[in-house]
């Protein structure tokens, strides 16, 4: 009788590299049930991790679903067993890598290694440069062009890239209680700069004065995550190092993808001592961990407080139907985010009562919308990101908040995209704050979305017509 015999290399791999122990998994499946992309998947979660418990370290490795995922913290959050899956997929990437392992979506390993490329060499993601030579390599030269070319009318793209290093010398400052760290990120510079725009409209009505770190540099995303994880580290502490410096001891982070790399940074720093040892010589600072980190949704509802944002409401906006949509990494997962209501948050939705608005309850307000793949993958995210739009219209919404500038690119701008018979507006939540404050349209940079929120305001009577 023939014996198999069970290889544990890749199990003991897994395990020595990032302390995910695979034979924990028992195949509940909750991985799969719970995860948007399965349907575009070769292997499923469940599947690749039972091919590690079983050694088929060849069909682990060609699998397309390590590729393909895009890192939403849905498994890793309902993992009842408290396995990692999303970081033993990230992992497997890079394993796949060292061993000379063909990529099996050869445009997610480009991106990444562009992404880190353009980091590198300018200090921030010049996102213009980046679509520009993806597109190229994959032989999709004119995919992005219309989109491209009504973002470049509205001012949304950065033409040349700007170059950021961090001072050698930090100027300290004593600071003042409402002074607080903004870390924009880099979409805000650029993609998303009607949220930079309103955000520091709506801070400044507030009270609070946003001090925007000199020579902050990219967070390092998704592909820092995927492809080195010392980088990934390295790159939020770096920027953290910058505000601890200055004095200061709280950080706003507009951008949800950068609040959870930084969060992610600290959390692994907290736990692994070696890790922090290495990354502070890295950094060539001891960085204290002095620095609150908040996103700029939890500053404004829980630092400023919904009784002050009330107060000085001055045109709530009454008749209007929103669903809250938080996207995946504001939330998830709990032990690194700290929230408390990971799977059904509810900041924004009581952020958009006390403004006026009519918060409309739905299923998918942590539902992922491909963010990662949007320039990968656009049929993935175009896929995933026309139905949380159907699913809101079906819900009785007539328009979206956002908190994310990369769900925001892919549920305003590629709505362009999607030839929707009706669009429906998609705004960051500080567009409408500053509305119901009274600051203007033109601080709300309503002019500067894809899907013109105006006219459905204006038929509201929340703005004025023209």
């Amino acid at each position: 009788m023939a014996i198999t015999e069970l290889s544990l290399d890749l199990a003991r791999r897994i395990q020595r590299e990032t302390g995910q122990n695979v034979f924990l998994c028992y195949q509940c499946v909750k991985c799969t049930s719970g995860c948007p992309l399965a349907q575009f998947f070769d292997l499923q979660p469940n599947q690749v991790m039972r091919a590690i418990q079983l050694g088929q370290s060849e069909l682990a490795l060609n699998a397309k679903t390590p590729w393909l995922c895009a890192s939403c913290m849905t498994c890793t959050t309902r993992c009842p067993q408290g396995l990692d899956v999303a970081k033993i997929m990230d992992h497997l990437t890079m394993i796949a890598r060292e061993d000379g392992v063909e990529p099996k979506v050869p445009e997610a390993a480009l991106f990444n290694k562009a992404f880190l490329r353009e980091v590198d060499l300018w200090g921030r993601a010049y996102e213009l440069g980046l679509i520009l030579e993806m597109n190229l390599r994959t032989g999709q030269p004119f995919k992005d062009v219309p989109m491209g070319i009504e973002m470049l009318r509205k001012g949304k793209i950065r033409i040349i890239p700007s170059i950021s290093r961090p001072p050698r010398r930090v100027e300290a400052v004593e600071p003042k209680p409402n002074q607080i760290a903004y870390y924009p990120g880099c979409s805000l510079h650029s993609t998303a700069s009607e949220f930079d725009h309103s955000a520091r409209a709506v801070c400044q009505a507030l009270g609070l004065e946003l001090i925007e770190p000199p020579g902050w540099i990219c967070c390092g995303s998704t592909a820092a995550h995927k492809t080195d994880p010392d980088l990934a580290v390295e790159l939020p502490l770096r920027n953290l190092a910058l505000i601890e410096q200055s004095g200061l001891t709280e950080a706003a982070l507009p951008c949800a993808a950068c609040f959870n790399r930084f969060h992610t940074a600290l959390y692994d720093t907290r736990a692994d001592p070696e890790l922090k040892r290495r990354t502070d010589d890295r950094i060539g600072y001891i960085y204290q961990d002095q620095v609150q980190v908040r996103s700029l949704l939890d500053m404004l509802v829980n630092r400023v407080g919904l009784d002050e944002i009330g107060r000085k409401v001055t045109r709530p906006l009454s008749g209007l139907k929103v669903v809250s949509y938080y996207g995946c990494l504001l939330s998830r997962p709990p032990q690194v985010t700290g929230a408390q209501h990971p799977e059904n948050p509810q900041e924004m939705d009581r952020l958009m009562a006390v403004l006026g608005a009519q918060p409309i309850d739905w299923s998918d307000k942590t539902t992922c919308c491909g963010a990662s793949l949007s320039i990968t993958r656009t049929d993935i995210v175009l896929n995933l990101s026309r139905r949380l739009i159907e699913h809101a219209r079906a819900a009785g919404a007539d328009a979206i908040a956002v908190a994310c500038p990369l769900c925001h690119t892919n549920l305003d701008e590629r709505q362009t995209q999607m030839n929707l018979e009706t669009p429906l507006p998609a705004l960051y939540f500080t567009q409408l704050m500053a509305l119901a404050l009274g600051l203007g349209t033109q601080a709300a940079a309503l002019h500067k979305n894809m899907i013109d929120p105006r006219p459905l305001l204006s038929r509201l009577q929340l703005v004025e017509a023209g």
